[in-house]
């Protein structure tokens, strides 16, 4: 993909938190330990947008090659897994790769390749879907739609991602940390609009239909589910 400074320095932040800060947060937050009322409406939205996902591709994956783009600790990928595709999941952090590595099924094992670093990278391979799930937020609709048209090439049929929607309450409960603590929060995520990433798309020639899917909205998980097709 072209790649720009404010990339790579988001994806650095990216790393660094959830490696460094938020690891076991992440962990438990993605398993079925008791976690507190804020955090449970955060993980029953996250399930919930996994489902709305994964609804978008064929229940029979058998001979699809899929990249899970932020893959975290591994749901996304035993589930597409599950459908019979060969998975390639990419997270930048190497600290959630070890857990989804933990967590994969023996009897998966071969149909789910682990890696860590930026889930763009090109020398991952062709792939006829990729699923992008709450790893695209941090950035703005010029930087999404760079990564749309650089990964385009790659990807046959279509890229399922997420967006966080443009409403007044989100940007409040992220600007006050209600998500998390101060000593765990997340890189600020930055609102968007399928319109906006649209029109960036058009300012950089950029071809493929974008829709927008349906958005998730429980309690302080709020995302929207977009679907670009190259």
């Amino acid at each position: 993909m072209n790649k720009s400074a404010t990339y790579d320095a988001t994806l650095g932040r990216v790393e660094h938190y959830f490696d460094r800060s938020a690891t076991k947060v992440w962990e438990r937050l993605t398993s079925d330990a008791p976690v507190s009322g804020v955090r449970a409406t955060v993980r029953k939205g996250r399930d919930r947008m996994r489902a709305l996902m994964l609804a978008q591709l064929p229940d029979d994956l058998r001979g699809a090659r899929v990249l899970d783009a932020g893959c975290g600790t591994g749901a996304m990928a035993v589930e597409l897994a599950l459908r019979g595709a060969e998975v390639m999941a990419v997270d930048i952090s190497p600290e959630l790769i070890k857990i989804a590595e933990r967590r994969c099924p023996d009897a998966l094992r071969g149909q789910i390749s682990f890696a860590s670093g930026d889930m763009l990278n090109p020398e991952w391979g062709q792939f006829d879907h990729a699923l992008a799930m709450d790893s695209m937020i941090y950035y703005g609709a010029d930087t999404v739609a760079r990564m749309l048209d650089g990964a385009a090439p790659r990807i046959k049929t279509s890229i399922i991602f997420t967006l966080a929607p443009r409403t007044p309450l989100l940007l409040t409960l992220w600007r006050v940390g209600k998500v998390f603590p101060s000593s765990d929060r997340s890189p600020t995520m930055i609102p968007e609009s399928g319109a906006r990433v649209r029109k960036a798309m058009s300012a950089l020639g950029a071809g493929g239909t974008l829709r927008e899917i349906s958005r998730v909205n429980s309690g302080f998980y709020i995302s929207t589910a977009l679907e670009f097709t190259p």
